[in-house]
């Protein structure tokens, strides 16, 4: 099997590559371009039949020539990526030529750590409380307690999944929402996306955690703000095109939500002309949310666990199919 993989990552699962005692043939990209052992080929004739997409291929910005390898010979058979979300077009060119993908939930526990702190930090007020050192005043600042709050989780994946793990563990009310309303052990409610409209006004914590579909491209608009709690919190780690912009802002100026935690923009880098960079109610992160010290180490093991199962013919794990796009 050819395997097509980024330099980087090969050094750090070279071991276990190796240890997998698989008939492999590596095409390796580098910042120099595609090697096949010390020979420099065209990226459109690597004919790899898998590829592993890692993070590595985004950080150095090698996206075009893995694809255009993945999609250059038609040899390809299987990829896996370290994307979540796979809205970039080039996926669905991908399954319609009949290559399987396996996304990643190696971000899901660092995403659910993301959300749980940046929710608690504006439950239980620390900026307030350091804000009375400084002023070396002894004031006593009222908080919200985790366990008095409802958390509406919109996208019940891999990652809203986690969301629910840890915030259940505050003792605050889960409300799940996805395609299947099959009970979960996190959730104390499942939901269809088409009962969201109810959900709303119980909610204090709305997570978009969804993917961005045709189905949920700008599912936070007026009338899903208009539905939301006075007083209430807003995160979007799912993608920028779920959230209406200019509906949001309005939302804001009627403190429901009273803020808004992003870490997913439609333009990004945020332009700095964006008026969420100094709103006061806005919290604004460089989509980090995924940048956990255990993300990497849990994207290679993935990648390592599919690949002893795609050669011995079993089931991939986080398969996906085109209705899921």
């Amino acid at each position: 099997m050819k395997l097509l993989l980024h330099r980087g990552a090969l050094k750090r699962v070279e071991h276990e590559l190796a240890a997998l005692k698989l008939p492999l043939d590596l095409i390796i990209v580098d910042e120099n371009g595609v090697w096949r052992g010390t020979e420099k080929v065209e990226a459109k004739a690597a004919a790899p039949d898998i590829a592993w997409v890692s993070i590595d291929v985004f950080i150095t910005r090698q996206m075009p020539v893995f694809f255009e390898a993945i999609l250059g010979a038609g040899t390809t058979r299987w990829m896996q990526t370290f994307n979540a979300g796979l809205d970039l077009p080039v996926f669905k060119e991908v399954l319609a030529k009949g290559i399987r993908i396996s996304n990643s939930d190696a971000q899901a526990i660092a995403i659910a750590e993301y959300v749980v702190a940046n929710a608690l930090a504006e439950l239980h007020p620390i900026a307030a409380h350091r804000a009375a050192q400084a002023e070396r005043k002894w004031k006593q600042v009222f908080f919200r307690e985790v366990s008095q709050t409802s958390w509406l989780i919109i996208g019940y994946g891999h990652i809203g999944e986690e969301i629910a793990r840890r915030a259940k563990a505050f003792g605050a009310r889960i409300v799940g929402v996805r395609r299947n309303a099959k009970p979960h052990e996190f959730a104390d409610q499942m939901a269809t996306p088409s009962d969201t409209p109810k959900l709303l006004p119980e909610a204090d914590v709305v997570v978009l955690s969804c993917a961005l579909n045709d189905q949920t491209r700008d599912l936070a608009n007026d009338a899903f703000f208009k539905a939301m709690k006075p007083g209430s919190i807003l995160i979007n780690i799912a993608r920028g095109g779920v959230v209406v912009d200019e509906a949001l802002l309005a939302a804001l100026e009627r403190k429901a939500p009273t803020v808004a935690i992003l870490d997913v923009f439609r333009e990004e880098p945020l332009p700095a002309t964006s008026p969420y960079w100094s709103h006061p109610q806005v919290r604004v992160t460089a989509h980090t949310s995924a940048a956990g010290s255990g993300t990497i180490a849990r994207g290679d093991k993935l990648f390592l666990s599919n690949l002893k199962r795609y050669a011995a013919g079993e089931a991939l794990l986080n398969e996906v199919s085109a209705s899921s796009l």
